[in-house]
C-alpha cells in the first residue's frame, strides 16, 4: 500500500491567519473521530465546505530493511477542530466518521493555541507529542522564526523542551529548546 502525500490539514487556508478572523468568533467543536478516520473526515468536511483544522506532522520510521518511510500523521490523534453553529455540527455528523462532538468552552483560547501549533509546524520544527501538561516555567520565544510563541518548559530525557499546549485537550507538542531562545513571562 503506497504512503500518500501530505494533504491540507486546514480549510480554508486562512482560517487561523488573522487575529480578527471569524475563527475566534462563535462556537468551536472538537470532533472526536472513529479510530484512524481523521483524514477521511477532513476530506468529507472539505467537500461539504465546512471549515476545520487538524494539525498533521511528518513521521519518519525505518523499515526492517533499513529504508526510511515518511508518512503524515495527525498530531492529536482522533481530533478534528471545527468552527461553526449547530447546523454545521449536524452536517459534520452525517459523515459517519465522528464518534462524539465536544463543545469547546473557551473558543478564543483554543484558536490561539492552534495558531501557535500551526506556527511550529510551518516553521518545520521537529515536534514531539506531549500527552499531559506538566507544571513548569511559562516562557516566550524571544528571537527567530518562532518569536512570540508562548509555552512551558518541560524536561524530557534529560533535555529541556518548549511545550506548546492545546489546553482544551491537555495535550501539546514540544521541541528542543536552547536557554538563550526564551524569556520568562
Amino acid at each position: 500500500m503506497p504512503i500518500l502525500a501530505k494533504e491540507s490539514d486546514i480549510f480554508p487556508e486562512q482560517l487561523l491567519d488573522a487575529p480578527e478572523s471569524t475563527a475566534s468568533v462563535g462556537p468551536w467543536w472538537a470532533l472526536y473521530t472513529l479510530p484512524r478516520r481523521e483524514k477521511d473526515l477532513m476530506r468529507r468536511l472539505r467537500v461539504m465546505g465546512l471549515s476545520f483544522y487538524a494539525p498533521i506532522i511528518e513521521s519518519r520510521k525505518r523499515s526492517p530493511q533499513g529504508r526510511i518511510r515518511k508518512s503524515y500523521l495527525p498530531l492529536f490523534a482522533g481530533y478534528v477542530f471545527m468552527p461553526g453553529d449547530d447546523e454545521d455540527r449536524s452536517r459534520a455528523l452525517t459523515t459517519n466518521c465522528i464518534s462524539r462532538c465536544l463543545t469547546v468552552p473557551d473558543a478564543g483560547q483554543l484558536v490561539e493555541d492552534l495558531r501557535q501549533i500551526r506556527r511550529l509546524i510551518l516553521a518545520g520544527a521537529p515536534l514531539t507529542l506531549e500527552s499531559r501538561i506538566q507544571p513548569g516555567t511559562p516562557v516566550r520565544v524571544r528571537s527567530g522564526p518562532l518569536m512570540g510563541v508562548e509555552g512551558v518548559v518541560v524536561r524530557r530525557q534529560n533535555r529541556e523542551r518548549l511545550l506548546v499546549a492545546v489546553r482544551f485537550l491537555q495535550q501539546g507538542a514540544s521541541l528542543l529548546l536552547e536557554d538563550f531562545q526564551v524569556e520568562p513571562i
